[in-house]
């Protein structure tokens, strides 16, 4: 496995940044910002979709941990729906930058989309969360931040199994919507049944 790289230009405070959540029915999307210090290393860290979920959590730890300053931020539903997905992940992405305690001097941003942040120059990297350890890190915690939320929300509306798929969509949580309609965490925008599926009025 290729080592990921720890910073863009050395010498310069950057924040990686990553969201999570952005192809989910239901919930928020979340994104985190994180500054790690420049001889940061853990052969561990990668993309957080590449990791199982007990690797995911324990590396939050060490991200916490060790991090010059992090952030997690999130845009529910409603708000997705008002200005649709690309844009609700930059919001995120954008509370969570102004949330750190640390200014950084640059960012680098997963993707290939990304709205100007003030006056802070940014980077948007294809499979960043693969190719830089901050943009893993951040990847992370949007992750695991999300997956406790929905998690809080699964005990709120069981029916839709949001304690296994995390809002994605899956088969169960297509089914939980078409017995039982749709929650207020739904985003109504999305195709939330698929085309074998059909709610009768």
């Amino acid at each position: 496995m290729a080592e990921l790289q720890s910073f863009l230009k050395k010498g310069r405070l950057e924040a990686g940044c990553d969201e999570a959540g952005r192809g989910c029915l239901a919930g928020p999307v979340f994104a985190a910002a994180v500054i790690l210090p420049e001889k940061f290393s853990n052969p561990l860290l990668n993309d957080s979709k590449k990791l199982n979920k007990k690797t995911r959590f324990s590396l939050r730890e060490v991200i916490l941990d060790q991090s010059l300053a992090w952030a997690v931020a999130k845009v529910d539903a409603q708000k997705i729906d008002e200005i649709n997905i690309l844009n609700a992940s930059i919001l995120a992405m954008h509370k969570a930058i102004d949330k750190l305690e640390l200014k950084p001097d640059f960012l680098l941003i997963d993707g290939h989309r990304f709205h100007a942040y003030k006056e802070i120059p940014h980077s948007c990297e294809i499979k960043g969360d693969g190719r830089f350890l901050s943009i893993a890190a951040a990847s992370i915690l949007a992750k695991t931040y999300r997956d406790d939320f929905m998690q809080k929300l699964h005990a709120e509306y069981p029916v839709y199994g949001w304690n296994k798929n995390m809002g994605y969509p899956t088969k169960l949580h297509r089914k939980g919507i078409l017995h039982n309609g749709v929650s207020p965490y739904h985003r109504l925008s999305f195709k939330l049944l698929d085309n074998q599926m059909r709610i009768d009025f």
